[in-house]
């Protein structure tokens, strides 16, 4: 992961500093692409561990095109609850609720979970119900039937939906691409990167999507390519950017995927493996909402 490490390098090296919608602060830097192999490796960052539960049990969510995240407390993942629960403390300024009480009443209330829970018509919705169009469906068709066409786009940026949204698409819009040879690329355009605790769950996430595209149209995983707009390094993120840097990659891992289905929705946690994951220690950053 070289090149994650090198675009940490820019954005300290080039950066500018800005003030942000957070109230954080950020060292931001405008426009990166960087590219990472899918042939023989999986590009699960290695400076410090990553969750592949976590990055699986979202991707699998978005496929599914939920929107609450009921699915994710129940499977023990906690990386989208600070949007619903900062909207819950702001409707309801004299609830003192912890944040691990809202969670508990989330996976056990389904009153409470039904109106709390969602985080808006964002991701998924939008992948699979985009004004009537399920964008995944028609993407694998097209996929299938007309693989050299220059449409097979995915876009969650809904202009007429983005305000009811707990936090509009960073990762806005994908394209797949089909090579001569049956490989299949993935490139992701996002418009803003928090670039500690966010990009590598992009990174993986969206090679994850291109390997399951693959698996199931029997196509060869080849690319992802990663276009940025906004690539940003929290102030508070600052350490634990440079201590990243100061560790040598370690050799990525594999990603297999044990069974076959036609249908993204088809597949499960069970189906995947991660192999050979070598990773250093794990460093922790609070995200910033």
């Amino acid at each position: 992961m070289k090149e994650y490490i090198n675009l940490c390098q820019t954005i300290l090296e080039k950066g500018e500093e800005r003030d942000d919608r957070t109230g954080t602060g950020v060292t931001s830097y405008f426009g990166v692409q960087n590219r990472y192999n899918l042939e023989d490796t999986f590009p699960l960052l290695t400076t410090k561990f990553l969750s592949f539960r976590l990055v699986l049990h979202e991707l699998l969510w978005f496929i599914s095109g939920n929107t609450n995240i009921k699915y994710l407390i129940d499977n023990n993942v906690h990386i989208w609850s600070a949007w619903p629960y900062q909207k819950f403390s702001k409707e309801n300024p004299s609830n003192n609720m912890s944040l691990e009480l809202f969670e508990e009443k989330i996976k056990n209330d389904a009153p409470f979970s039904k109106k709390w829970g969602e985080i808006g018509p964002a991701y998924g919705k939008q992948w699979r119900d985009f004004l009537g169009v399920d964008q995944i469906s028609e993407l694998l068709q097209n996929l299938k039937n007309n693989k050299f066409s220059r449409r097979h786009i995915v876009t969650a940026w809904n202009p007429t939906e983005t305000k009811e949204m707990l936090l509009p698409p960073c990762h806005s819009l994908f394209q797949f691409y089909v090579s001569s040879s049956n490989e299949l690329s993935c490139q992701l355009y996002q418009r803003s990167g928090d670039v500690f605790l966010g990009i590598p769950f992009n990174i993986a996430s969206y090679s994850l999507l291109t390997l399951i595209i693959a698996k199931t149209l029997g196509l060869k995983p080849k690319e992802f390519i990663h276009v940025i707009g906004d690539a940003h390094i929290y102030k508070n993120h600052l350490k634990q950017v440079k201590e990243q840097i100061s560790r040598v990659p370690k050799k990525l891992p594999n990603v297999l995927i044990k069974k076959k289905y036609s249908r993204l929705e088809d597949y499960k946690y069970e189906d995947f493996e991660l192999q050979n994951y070598e990773h250093w220690p794990r460093i922790k950053g609070k995200v910033s909402v």
